[in-house]
C-alpha cells in the first residue's frame, strides 16, 4: 500500500510558476521526498494554500494523506508558514516543510518538520 502524500504550493507563486521543481522533486524521490526512498507514495493533492484550507484539508483526510508537504516556496514567500504547518499537523498529518532544495533555504531560513498530533473525537 501507498504512503498518500499532498502539497500545498504558495498561492502567489501558482500563478506564474509550473510547479516543475516541487513535481520533479516528487517523481525523482529527491529532497524532502529522499525519505521515502524505500516505500511506495502516491500524490493524491496538490494544491495552493490559499482559499479555504480548512475544506482542503478535509478533502487530504477523505483521500487518505497521512503526510503534506508545504512547497520551498510556501516557506520562502509566505508569512503563514508556520501556521499553514500548523493547521495540518493538527488536523493530524505529518508534515514536511518544503519540497525541492535544503531543508535550510539560501536565507538560513528552516524547513519545519511536524509529527502529526492526536486528532481528539471532537474536532
Amino acid at each position: 500500500m501507498s504512503k498518500k502524500i499532498a502539497v500545498l504550493v504558495n498561492e502567489d507563486t501558482m500563478q506564474r510558476c509550473s510547479c516543475g521543481g516541487c513535481l520533479k522533486a516528487f517523481m525523482n524521490k529527491a529532497d524532502s521526498f529522499e525519505r521515502y526512498a524505500d516505500e511506495d507514495i502516491e500524490l493524491v493533492g496538490f494544491t495552493h494554500s490559499g482559499g479555504d484550507l480548512a475544506k482542503k484539508i478535509e478533502s487530504f483526510k477523505k483521500k487518505g494523506v497521512t503526510t503534506v508537504h508545504l512547497s520551498t516556496c510556501t516557506r520562502g514567500k509566505n508569512e503563514n508558514y508556520e501556521s499553514i504547518a500548523e493547521q495540518c499537523a493538527e488536523a493530524g498529518f505529518d508534515v514536511v516543510g518544503y519540497t525541492h532544495g535544503g531543508a535550510v533555504s539560501k536565507d538560513g531560513k528552516e524547513a519545519v518538520v511536524l509529527s502529526a498530533k492526536p486528532v481528539t473525537s471532537d474536532q
